[in-house]
């Protein structure tokens, strides 16, 4: 079973679409529920395809079933796949009395200290995280000074204690080969703001998920809609941060 299937299996909830966003950065949907409820998912786009557009249903999304949308989470295409991750996050009613006070960056150095740490995707603490514990492999698609090439995953995965998995691994589906290359007691994160909140993930092997939470639909749309980036997103408001934990 892949994880969108095991995601889907647990997936309950559905509403109409009110609107689908897709910024620069970032995929919003918002959902015709009472109070307001949306989603993000990074906006991911693939090469040009000589296919034809990559949502061919563009122009008629608003009115369907959110769980439409959602099933676009499998698709190859990952601008469809962004829109599916969103309304999927969008579906996730929050369940505050499971989130949990943590900081991502430190869980990862506290898990990390004596071992190894990958973590895949260049996060803004990378630099913290390398200067705390004694070995920190960064694997990127497009590495920068001190990264290495996504393609090593394979020789230095099974060989971490800690491992921090960026969430678009979901939309690139990425997600289930790197798991597989984890150490069966390996200590996983995953992060980002198109984590799915949800304790399906938890189930499938990940200790602690870190996303976020809209608050304030109109103001992230608008940022979103100006094309900014998510840390302009934070710093303008209208979400935060939240951690969901295994509990053992």
């Amino acid at each position: 079973m892949t994880i969108t299937e095991a995601l889907l299996r647990d997936l309950q909830a559905d509403a109409l679409v009110r609107e689908v966003l897709i910024g620069a950065f970032w995929t919003l949907v918002v959902l015709d529920t009472e109070p307001v409820r949306c989603g993000l998912a990074s906006t991911l786009r693939g090469e040009t395809s000589q296919d034809g557009p990559p949502i061919p249903e563009a122009g008629s999304l608003l009115g369907r079933r959110a769980r439409e949308l959602v099933t676009w989470m499998d698709s190859k295409e990952t601008l469809r796949a962004s829109v599916g991750l969103a309304a999927f996050n969008a579906l996730l009613e929050p369940d505050e009395a499971s989130f949990v006070e943590l900081n991502a960056s430190e869980v990862i150095i506290d898990q990390g200290i004596g071992g190894n740490v990958a973590i895949i995707g260049h996060f803004p603490f990378v630099e913290e995280v390398r200067q705390a514990v004694e070995r920190c492999w960064v694997l990127e698609l497009r590495p920068r000074p001190g990264d290495l090439p996504a393609e090593r995953a394979d020789e230095l995965l099974p060989q971490a204690d800690v491992v921090a998995i960026t969430s678009t691994s979901l939309l690139n589906h990425t997600y289930d080969e790197l798991m597989d290359l984890c150490q069966d007691d390996a200590f996983v994160v995953m992060l980002g703001p198109s984590t799915p909140l949800t304790p399906a993930l938890l189930s499938e092997g990940v200790d602690v998920l870190s996303g976020t939470i809209v608050d304030d639909v109109g103001r992230v749309r608008r940022s979103i809609m100006e094309g900014a980036t998510f840390r302009q997103i934070k710093r303008r408001g209208g979400l935060r941060l939240v951690s969901m934990a295994y509990e053992k």
